[in-house]
């Protein structure tokens, strides 16, 4: 036996640790002792078998009197390559007329598609050609390649070109493919089969694109890491291809689950789901890593609303938490959250509030029950009441808080203005988020700093306010979760990150002080040497501190440390560490209390920053036509009604502003909740009284009372003076 290749570790057997690029003897009791001159004359010596993988490779050869051994001999022709899938073989198998494949054709086919190592050897990189292009950073594929000459041998007009190869890939080539690969060019074949157009058409879903996506989440953590890399590295057009189809494989399962289709027995049914977003989480994964290659998302499936009971898929995920030895035929979606869209978290959250608020009802309930016949238990309300002064909002909030428990905040929330009738439907509860949120922002309490540049606050430290009032508000945004209603409250994204344990970043302080992440970005992208010297920055920080400059150290002795090129990113990290936590810490923790004592649990763990941003302060993606086409109209009023016509001549004529103050009379807030314009439902019906009248607005229920105005400037001032005087509560 001879061996040949890397011998760096002396892994060629020939105890020596050089390379060899010519085969070298191999001694052990494997190998004849026998010399040439000890063959007949008549004999011959021949390769009887290669064995190549990872860093070496052996050649097998015997010698051999007999004929038929030696008609094997010129299979061995030293010219021959691999065979790889490129233009001229794809040409060649296509230039045969549509029918049955010849048998030559067919053989090459499932020759290459049965073959690792044919695909693993085609579509390789001409950019960066040689054995050593690939890396576990750079994948040697060329991908565009990949997919144009799959799609070319692939068609319909050619079904038994496209049969042979799903035979080759499911019986011979994916059953092969082992969790362990000998070496990194055996990944392959991972980036390029899934662009083959078999792997997109349902009927090969469960032989083909399944078992493909069972063998990636089998892979080893090593070589999966170096598959990870590689799709970083993808065109997000590429990269969403991937997840798209994938997508469309759980949709089709689902599908077919709710019609009642077999595909197999429950539980296997139940593997290929879970198979399929396994396989969409791993790719999850690598597009966070990565920076997002794909928008979060474009991983949403719309679909699921109508494929599955989302509120029983939370609580069976609940109780699969709480009880974690159970059935193993059922899977559920919450374990993978990020396939979820706005409306189906929207109605997570509302499951998770409606199961917290039934506990505490019931819970305040059992306790009055048991007051009836034991006197020492006091009665409870099933509701958390809160009766406020406008004047005093905040006091009297603070004083109800700090005497209701944690169970309390977890009722219905019901609002009483001290001195008005109105009944809280909720726009009265609208109104107090709204009410007392502008007074806890009030500068007056300096609890927070304004950035005029991208007009966010962020807490100041150099507050005096105790940490009650920031617990304080942050119990008033969980409450506007739980109860549905949006606040203003305009922080950076950087909040949400920290509520979900998530490490803001330097894009975080770019959003918050846009100059000065301008500043630290030029630091980073600098190319010079010189950076002590042209930057002169060491690891400090200055504050302004009531008139006096303050210089704070952002490391130990950090006013000694000069920031040059190794250093740089420290630097950073260090500043945008300082901003967003160290100078803030007790008061954010105050703030995370608050919050997590009305919305903490495992619902939480479902949302991105960005989504729950929006669950609390709603959103600005206004979309007017979609606000006049979901309008719904009462008694003799209409779409085509002349008032209603002039109505929306004069709204759609309002500038942004004046638009976003019609919303705050309407609905008690001037943003759109998280699933758009359509989910507002307003609601316009006519009132006696003449012209001189001004509309009425009904917050509880997004109800506009609106006068048959027949002329365009009588309705245009009316509606002008109503929404500038909005405030207040009575009943119309």
């Amino acid at each position: 036996m001879d061996s040949f290749g890397l011998g760096g570790n002396g892994q060629l057997g020939t105890r020596s640790t050089c390379n060899r690029k010519s085969p070298a003897p191999v001694k052990g009791p494997w190998a004849a002792s026998s010399t040439a001159e000890e063959y007949d004359s008549e004999q011959s010596c021949f390769v009887k078998r290669i064995y190549a993988g990872g860093d070496q490779s052996f050649a097998h050869y015997c010698t051999t009197n007999d004929p038929q051994d030696m008609d094997n001999v010129r299979i061995q022709d030293p010219q021959r390559k691999i065979c790889t899938l490129n233009e001229d073989i794809v040409q060649k198998w296509l230039n045969h007329s549509p029918g049955r494949l010849p048998a030559e054709i067919s053989n090459e086919i499932d020759l290459v598609f049965s073959s690792a190592s044919c695909l693993n050897g085609s579509f390789l990189s001409t950019s960066h050609p040689g054995h050593f292009s690939t890396s576990s950073k750079y994948s040697g594929v060329d991908m565009n390649m990949a997919r144009l000459l799959l799609h070319r041998l692939i068609q319909q007009d050619r079904p038994k070109i496209s049969q042979q190869v799903a035979a080759s890939l499911e019986k011979a080539l994916i059953p092969r493919l082992t969790n362990s690969p000998p070496d990194i060019e055996a990944l392959r074949l991972y980036l390029t089969l899934p662009e083959c157009p078999l792997f997109s058409d349902r009927s090969n879903y469960i032989t083909i694109t399944i078992p493909f996506a069972k063998c990636v989440i089998s892979l080893k953590e090593a070589p999966l890491k170096v598959l990870g890399n590689w799709w970083s590295t993808f065109e997000p057009l590429f990269f969403q291809r991937l997840v798209d189809l994938y997508k469309d494989v759980v949709v089709y399962l689902l599908q077919m689950h709710k019609m009642g289709i077999p595909l197999a027995e429950q539980r296997i049914f139940t593997c290929f789901v879970d198979t399929s977003l396994r396989f969409l989480e791993i790719l999850h994964k690598v597009n966070e890593k990565a920076g997002s290659i794909i928008q979060y998302d474009k991983f949403y499936i719309h679909e699921l609303d109508d494929l599955i009971d989302i509120r029983n898929d939370y609580v069976t995920w609940i109780q699969r938490q709480m009880y974690p030895v159970g059935r193993d035929d059922v899977v559920t979606l919450c374990k993978y959250p990020f396939v979820f869209d706005a409306q189906a978290k929207t109605a997570l959250l509302q499951t998770d509030a409606v199961i917290q608020m039934q506990m505490a009802v019931d819970q305040a309930q059992l306790q009055n029950f048991s007051s009836m016949f034991l006197p020492a238990v006091e009665s409870v309300n099933p509701c958390l009441i809160l009766i406020v002064r406008r004047e005093n909002i905040v006091g009297d909030t603070m004083e109800v808080l700090r005497k209701s428990k944690n169970v309390d905040y977890k009722k219905p929330l019901k609002v009483i203005f001290v001195g008005e009738d109105a009944v809280d439907a909720g726009g009265v509860r609208k109104e107090f988020f709204l009410l007392i949120m502008k007074e806890l922002l009030n500068p007056k309490y300096g609890m927070f700093r304004y950035y005029e540049e991208s007009r966010l606050i962020w807490f100041s430290h150099k507050t005096f306010e105790d940490f009650d009032l920031f617990n304080l508000i942050g119990v008033i945004c969980g409450l506007a979760i739980y109860n549905f209603t949006i606040v203003e409250l305009n922080f950076p994204l950087a909040l949400y990150k920290k509520l979900l344990k998530r490490k803001p970043t330097l894009e975080d302080l770019k959003e918050l002080m846009p100059d000065v992440g301008r500043s630290l970005q030029e630091l980073l992208d600098y190319t010079e040497d010189d950076i002590e010297d042209t930057f002169c920055l060491n690891f400090t920080i200055t504050e302004d501190n009531y008139g006096a400059t303050e210089v704070l150290e952002l490391v130990p002795n950090g006013e000694n440390i000069y920031v040059n090129k190794s250093n740089r990113q420290d630097f950073v990290d260090a500043y945008v560490n300082y901003v967003f936590n160290t100078s803030v810490a007790p008061l954010f923790e105050g703030f995370y209390a608050g919050f997590h004592k009305v919305c903490g649990g495992r619902v939480l763990d479902l949302f991105q920053p960005s989504e729950l941003q929006a669950m609390i302060i709603g959103n600005t993606n206004y979309d007017w036509t979609e606000l006049e086409k979901s309008t719904e109209y009462k008694g003799e009023y209409w779409a085509e009604h002349p008032t209603i016509k002039l109505f929306w001549e004069v709204f759609h004529g309002l500038p942004l502003e004046k638009k976003k103050l019609f919303l705050l009379f309407l609905t008690g807030s001037d943003r759109i909740p998280i699933l758009g314009m359509k989910s507002l439902k307003l609601v316009i019906q006519p009132t006696g009284g003449g012209e001189h009248y001004l509309p009425v607005a009904h917050t509880c229920f997004n109800l506009l009372d609106l006068p048959k105005y027949t002329s365009i400037e009588t309705l245009r001032e009316k509606l002008l003076q109503a929404i500038d005087h909005n405030q207040g509560f009575n009943l119309a």
